[in-house]
């Protein structure tokens, strides 16, 4: 939470609440339904919440932005995201229905207006997004396949439309089809030797009519 707070100072009080009832939350569902490794639950702050948090670092995101977030599993980057950015609209999907199941619960525990879950194939989602987030469900080019008809043509951000996918390690073959892409260290922004090797990779997309 520390490190949360010193990142992103200007939270309300509300929103500290929020991220502070995470621990809790996840710690008491990951007991009834494993949607966190053992080993990281103790981490969750670091590994799970300050990581999906890395994406705001990269492009905050502006009143009235439609997000999806595929394979959300637990609820990650999607609920510490809907959390620090309450006028954006996230829609959280997985093909799992009991890792939907606890984000539905941690979504109406915190009371997140602007959360939508549902269990669903990324093929099957139905809208346009500005853009599109995930945390490594599979490698690039399958990923692109599964959401590239899903993108609004209006661009009202820094970074054009697309994808903003958390990711470690060499990236270089995987996304030698996407000349555009850009890839930003996370380390530039938290220094916890965690996200030393991790990456939010940003791959523009252009509406397809």
């Amino acid at each position: 939470m520390e490190e949360i707070i010193n990142q992103f100072p200007n939270l309300t009080e509300n929103q500290l609440l929020q991220f502070q009832k995470l621990e809790a939350l996840y710690h008491d569902w990951n007991a009834k339904i494993n949607v966190i490794s053992r080993k990281d639950i103790d981490e969750l702050y670091t590994k799970h919440v300050l990581h999906s948090l890395a994406i705001a670092k990269i492009q905050p995101f502006m009143p009235g932005t439609y997000v999806l977030d595929v394979g959300t599993g637990g609820g990650f980057p999607g609920i510490p995201l809907a959390i620090l950015f309450p006028e954006t609209r996230f829609y959280l999907i997985d093909v799992i229905a009991k890792k939907i199941k606890v984000v539905q619960a941690v979504v109406d525990e915190l009371q997140l207006k602007n959360v939508k879950a549902e269990q669903l194939r990324a093929e099957n989602a139905k809208g346009d997004y500005d853009f599109i987030i995930s945390r490594a469900v599979t490698n690039m080019p399958d990923f692109v396949s599964w959401i590239k008809d899903k993108i609004k043509k209006q661009n009202k951000h820094d970074l054009q439309n697309g994808i903003l996918y958390l990711k470690g390690g060499d990236l270089t073959e995987e996304l030698k089809d996407f000349p555009k892409a850009t890839e930003y260290n996370i380390a530039d922004f938290f220094a916890n030797d965690f996200f030393e090797t991790k990456k939010v990779v940003h791959v523009p997309l252009k509406f397809k009519a």
